[in-house]
């Protein structure tokens, strides 16, 4: 590598750790004194392994991929320590591809009983660890957006489903994306709001129905904000928050 090369890399290694560090500085300012300290999951789509190698390099462990592919090259390739989340639709036919991935923490689209049938029968039963897993609910109802909605009786046979049918998964609790009107308001945040309350009538139900075996201490966590809201998610009680373009910088998207 020319000396050049090496200055840019240093420069754009240090620029990733940078922001980095601010993120996790406002992450902790909001949720200093919490029981239990929310997951920061670095949202790596498009971006090089050079920057998730930087990220790694100073501590961070928890990385997100939108596409299955993606982290299947990205996971080979970098340190086997990482905790990777998917974060992306998947359907039931990648499965099998995306559980390959020795080091895959969290599925947090799981929208079905056919997808998690499927993400249970290829995690394999020598792993030492459950495959964590969040029911994506789809708050603000919009048809772009994938998920359960937060009345459908749907949600409810979904988390039984996985508790008593699917023995390898462990059903830690929701997600939501939410609207762009929402998070810009910079009013109480509508999505997150009713994702609490539908973690709430949902944990009722399990424990009214003695369904035993979900959650962290008896509660579901949610998984909300992303770069545009995250801090707005913290204050309404986030346990994963899902940061990219605070972190690594605007996106390119590939050519197709």
């Amino acid at each position: 590598m020319s000396s050049t090369l090496a200055s840019v890399s240093s420069a754009r290694s240090a620029e990733v750790q940078q922001q980095l560090a601010e993120i996790k500085s406002r992450v902790q300012q909001i949720t200093t004194g919490r029981d239990r300290e929310p997951t920061l999951v670095a949202v790596s789509k498009y971006k090089p392994i050079a920057d998730i190698q930087a990220c790694y390099d100073a501590g961070h462990r928890h990385f997100g991929e939108n596409y299955v592919q993606e982290l299947v090259e990205k996971a080979e390739h970098l340190p086997k320590d990482i905790h990777w989340h998917f974060i992306g639709i998947l359907q039931s036919n990648k499965a099998k591809l995306v559980t390959s991935v020795p080091n895959l923490d969290t599925v947090q689209t799981v929208s079905s009983q056919k997808l998690a049938t499927a993400l249970n029968k290829n995690w394999a039963e020598d792993r030492q660890s459950l495959l964590n897993v969040l029911i994506q609910v789809n708050t603000s109802e919009e048809d772009s957006k994938s998920g359960l909605s937060s009345d459908d009786a749907e949600l409810a046979d979904l988390a039984r489903f996985i508790v008593k049918s699917c023995p390898r998964l462990y059903l830690r609790g929701l997600m939501t994306i939410g609207s762009l009107s929402e998070s810009l308001s910079g009013d109480e945040n509508r999505d997150f709001e009713l994702l609490k309350k539908t973690r709430d009538k949902l944990q009722a139900t399990l424990k009214e129905q003695e369904i035993d075996g979900w959650g962290e201490d008896g509660k579901l966590v949610l998984s909300m904000g992303m770069s545009s809201d995250f801090e707005a998610a913290l204050r309404a009680g986030s346990d994963i928050v899902r940061v990219g373009t605070g972190i690594f910088g605007e996106r390119v998207k590939k050519a197709t």
